[in-house]
């Protein structure tokens, strides 16, 4: 999409009127039951929060991550905040879960979109563990994981403000991991849309592996509409194989992975809310 003479951004400011509302309203329900059990009895604390990695061979992936526990614990310092991994890392996410034992947690994927880690790993690693393991959406689409592509972005020198004839030749690709699930590349779909709103420019979604179109094609389709202006928005959370791969095929501009940025610790707190509050509203 693409806008001659772009007006303020009106929608986007609803957008995030609402997304700071939402998040207001879960948090504050969040604060009140997570304390009071079904039976009315007081907890002794919140749930722990499991931040749940992929894992990675490159060591800057494990340095982002703790970085965003740092993050995450000074938001909600009454929390405890946990570490689990799928592979490659330790700890694994069983042993993070067999050491908690019986006590109630929300695992929150570092996972961008719905595919077979969120659908499939992650829910029997907690079902293994017991009931008291709650599994949150993954990150994106989101409003702030959009906040976070577009700051990485401007770091790597996008004008956050360019005439028409710039604006006319410029173009995003939103480089990510790739799925075979279609709601996976839905959702990398959506979270191009909404990224596109935000910068007024095309935005084409590209895949390391794994599904399509690869960044080299949507290099080659962006500048076949005479967009020669094109930038690489890095929809990794954190250094890696895969990121370092489509870093390497951007023409030019390439943003750094999402990292321990604050919207995305804000993130992190808010799908760990939402579920809180979603199972206990439920349960009432």
């Amino acid at each position: 999409m693409t806008a001659s003479n772009p007006p303020r951004d009106e929608s986007r400011f609803h957008l995030d009127s609402t997304a700071h509302l939402m998040n207001s309203i879960s948090s504050l329900l969040a604060s009140r039951l997570s304390l009071v059990s079904l039976d009315g009895r007081r907890r002794p604390g919140p749930p722990v929060l499991v931040l749940v990695a992929h894992g990675s061979r490159d060591p800057r992936a494990l340095n982002t991550v703790r970085a965003l526990m740092e993050r995450v614990r000074r938001l909600r310092p009454a929390v405890p905040v946990h570490l689990g991994h799928i592979e490659l890392n330790e700890p694994l996410l069983p042993d993070t879960l067999a050491e908690l034992g019986t006590t109630p947690s929300v695992l929150v994927p570092l996972l961008l979109t719905r595919g077979y880690h969120v659908k499939r790993d992650i829910p029997e690693m907690a079902a293994a563990a017991g009931p008291h393991a709650r599994v949150a959406a993954p990150l994106g689409p989101h409003p702030l994981l959009v906040d976070t592509l577009h700051a990485r972005l401007v770091e790597a020198s996008w004008r956050t403000r360019m005439d028409d004839a710039t604006r006319r030749t410029s173009g995003v690709v939103l480089a990510s991991a790739g799925s075979r699930d279609p709601d996976s590349t839905k959702d990398t779909r959506r979270t191009a849309h909404l990224l596109a709103a935000r910068l007024g420019v095309p935005v084409i979604p590209a895949y390391a592996s794994a599904a399509t179109p690869t960044v080299e094609t949507a290099v080659r389709s962006l500048r076949a509409r005479g967009r020669t202006r094109i930038a690489l928005a890095s929809c990794f959370t954190a250094p890696g194989r895969f990121a370092t791969q489509c870093a390497e095929a951007a023409p030019g501009m390439a943003a750094a992975p999402l990292g321990a940025h604050e919207a995305m610790a804000d993130l992190i707190v808010h799908r760990y809310e939402q579920t809180l509050a979603t199972a206990l509203t439920g349960a009432a």
